[in-house]
């Protein structure tokens, strides 16, 4: 538990909130002044600050409660990307097949073609 709330990067992480709180609060406070005397885009912003408070205190909370995951995770992780990476150049040297038989097709209707001479209105 004192890891997860007292560790260096948990400490950093209350040290922002701390300062981010506040400054979003005064910030809101200011823009619904500003607002109030007639500025009614402050009114945006009078919304906004709050918000991006909230977004704040989301992020502070994911990044205590988010665990470092095991060497067993990264190595299984690691394995799903070297079997989808084999999987994709499997598709892809198949497609590579498709298309140059494709374009063995397609480059036997031109000798065809080349072959007749050219067409004419006489023919």
């Amino acid at each position: 538990m004192s890891e997860r709330w007292l560790s260096r990067r948990a400490l950093v992480a209350h040290l922002g909130l701390a300062i981010w709180i506040p400054a979003c609060t005064w910030l809101a406070v200011w823009q619904f002044s500003r607002a109030s005397s007639g500025n009614a885009l402050s009114y945006v912003y009078a919304i906004e600050w709050p918000a991006l408070a909230f977004f704040g205190l989301w992020g502070w909370w994911m990044l205590i409660h988010t665990d470092k995951p095991t060497d067993e995770q990264v190595a299984e992780r690691a394995e799903q990307e070297r079997l989808a990476r084999a999987q994709a150049r499997a598709q892809a040297d198949a497609l590579v097949g498709e298309v140059n038989d494709e374009m063995a097709a397609y480059n036997e209707q031109l000798r065809a073609l080349n072959e007749k001479g050219r067409k004419t209105w006489k023919h």
